[in-house]
């Protein structure tokens, strides 16, 4: 069988702030070391419920390039870097049949929820079909539109409630309990790590009984941008129009896929700053 594990950095035990998990902060190394070490005992995990089983990680924070290759257990393969087709999910196709998501978030506006936010700080919400869905929406709605089912989600305590209401039947680990935007009660990375091993062997062990979340097209998108320039540029992408007031465009996708890959597309665009 081949798995996906999906790491993000914002959800990992003992992370609460942006100085652990930006390459231009102080302590961004500690940061990428705990989320190796999570995505390892996630492999662990895996392996222990299939030992046979082909194990592909993708890194899903920020530039792609945080886990330590030299220090991922040597039976996975990671995908890194960036741009990339499916972004968070690289790996994922056809032949996947269960994916895990490591170090998650919750989607922008949640809260308190640790280092809340929807793939950057310029997205302020994105609803599909009318439905708000952060990172762990998008992501879990993508997954099943290739009908894979997301039998794992590790973070915060909001991020996994927010994940319980999409796949109820799923496994949660909450390896923190949130304070505020960036702070939170911390079980210690050790005990983290050995939830999820444990965690992960189950979830895989019983991945049949998770289905897959799909949402069926055509769908209606629309994305709230925190700057009004961020919609000027949006809207000479071709089908996205400016709706609202001055923050908000819309679009439609055939499917979820082009949905994804627009999204990933306005996220680039809002990044860039006028001259």
């Amino acid at each position: 069988m081949k798995v996906l594990v999906s790491v993000d950095m914002e959800g990992v035990s003992g992370i609460v702030h942006p100085a652990e998990t930006s390459p231009d902060r102080y302590d961004y190394e500690r940061g990428r070391a705990l989320m190796t070490a999570e995505a390892n005992a996630v492999i662990a995990g895996v392996l222990d419920a299939e030992p046979e089983a082909v194990v592909w990680v993708a890194d899903a924070h920020g530039t792609f390039r945080n886990i330590l290759p030299e220090d991922l257990d040597r039976r996975a393969r990671l995908v890194r870097g960036r741009p990339r087709p499916l972004g968070m999910l690289a790996g994922l196709d056809e032949h996947t049949d269960a994916v895990l998501l490591v170090g998650y978030h919750a989607r922008a506006g949640a809260g308190p929820a640790v280092l809340a936010h929807t793939m950057s700080d310029a997205i302020l919400d994105v609803r599909v079909a009318g439905r708000s869905l952060g990172e762990i929406g998008l992501n879990v709605a993508m997954v099943g539109h290739l009908d894979v089912p997301v039998v794992l989600l590790s973070g915060d305590d909001t991020a996994c409630a927010e994940f319980r209401e999409l796949v109820p039947s799923a496994v949660t680990v909450a390896v923190k309990q949130t304070v505020g935007q960036a702070a939170a009660v911390a079980v210690h990375p050790e005990e983290a790590r050995e939830r999820l091993r444990l965690a992960a062997a189950d979830a895989i062990a019983r991945r049949a009984s998770v289905p897959p979340v799909t949402m069926a097209g055509p769908l209606h998108v629309e994305v709230d941008l925190y700057g009004p320039y961020m919609v000027d540029l949006a809207t000479l992408v071709p089908g996205v129009t400016r709706v609202g007031g001055g923050r908000t465009v819309a679009f439609h996708a055939v499917d979820v896929a082009e949905a994804y890959r627009l999204v990933q597309l306005l996220v680039q665009l809002a990044s860039i700053k006028p001259a």
